[in-house]
């Protein structure tokens, strides 16, 4: 899914408690513990898709695939992630019930007829009833602008270029919405930056990216430009990679975010094993390690030779 996954991905893990509130049980309450990170669901290497929380104080799993759209292949990927869930959870607790698991896959385009409430992956013989993985299907480009508003949560403000009544007006509304409820500078930036990554995927035809840009950018003085997340360069690796080709884009998104962390331009040797390692990767990994490392650890990083799987 490529710079809306990166995107997502990145907004998910500051407002857990916002997909968690979307997705639980109405009137229930909701207490978040934290993303699951464990070493078997390091296989799987999307370690931020799966929520442990307390749902009225029993223990309950979030697992959510942000999906550009419902693929023949998705039902696979929900069922292959949950066994590597289950397994890793099994083991964390082996003395302990594994927590009952929620799937939901939120879709962001498609056709336009409505798609189903609920996905199946079977596994079970044909002629046999029922037996495989279930999961929910969250059409969130099949909904209004005013069903995501209803959502109570700023995170899914940004879902608005998606919706099929989106226009100028009402996102000029969204704009200025998020603008007033968003905590620092910071996280407007990242919630303008989904937003904006969003309005490129534009499954309605809208049309409004351009425009879109612009607004952000006259409500925020150059906000975007002057904050140092990595959604000013996954805009500006959109665009590009329109017409530099796919691994140049990427190349420079990873080498500017390089700069910003270490405070001077990848060497020759740095920049090739940057995009040696988003290839073999995915562009993602290589951006979750140039996050999360420091300085020296992230040269050294670069600097060792790939573990071949």
């Amino acid at each position: 899914m490529g710079d809306a996954d990166i995107a997502l991905r990145h907004i998910a893990r500051r407002r857990p408690e916002d997909l968690a509130r979307a997705f639980a049980p109405e009137g229930r309450s909701v207490e978040v513990l934290g993303w699951i990170d464990t070493q078997v669901t390091k296989i799987e290497r999307r370690m931020d898709k799966a929520l442990r929380l307390r749902i009225d104080g029993e223990p309950r799993v979030l697992h959510v695939e942000f999906c550009f759209a419902l693929r023949d292949d998705v039902p696979d990927q929900v069922f292959e992630y949950l066994g590597f869930l289950f397994a890793a959870l099994r083991i964390e607790a082996p003395r302990e019930p594994v927590p009952p698991i929620e799937s939901v896959a939120v879709v962001l385009s498609g056709r336009r007829r409505r798609l189903p409430a609920m996905g199946a992956r079977r596994t079970s013989w044909p002629e046999r009833r029922f037996s495989g993985a279930r999961f929910r299907i969250d059409a969130v480009y099949q909904r209004t602008v005013a069903e995501l508003r209803a959502r109570g949560s700023v995170l899914w403000l940004a879902f608005a270029p998606l919706a099929r009544d989106a226009t100028v007006e009402s996102m000029r509304e969204i704009i200025a919405e998020i603008h007033a409820r968003a905590a620092t500078g910071e996280e407007r930036a990242e919630l303008y930056t989904v937003f904006l990554v969003l309005a490129s995927v534009d499954p309605w035809g809208h049309n409004l990216q351009k425009e879109l840009v612009t607004m952000v950018e006259d409500m925020e003085e150059g906000l975007l430009r002057r904050t140092p997340i990595i959604g000013e360069m996954i805009i500006e690796a959109e665009q590009r990679g329109q017409l530099q080709g796919r691994e140049e884009a990427i190349a420079e998104l990873l080498g500017r975010l390089f700069s910003r962390r270490i405070g001077r331009r990848p060497t020759t040797e740095e920049e090739r094993s940057l995009l040696d390692r988003a290839r073999a990767l995915g562009p993602g990994e290589v951006e979750d390690a140039l996050l999360d490392l420091e300085g020296d650890a992230l040269v050294r990083w670069l600097a060792e030779p790939m573990r071949q799987s």
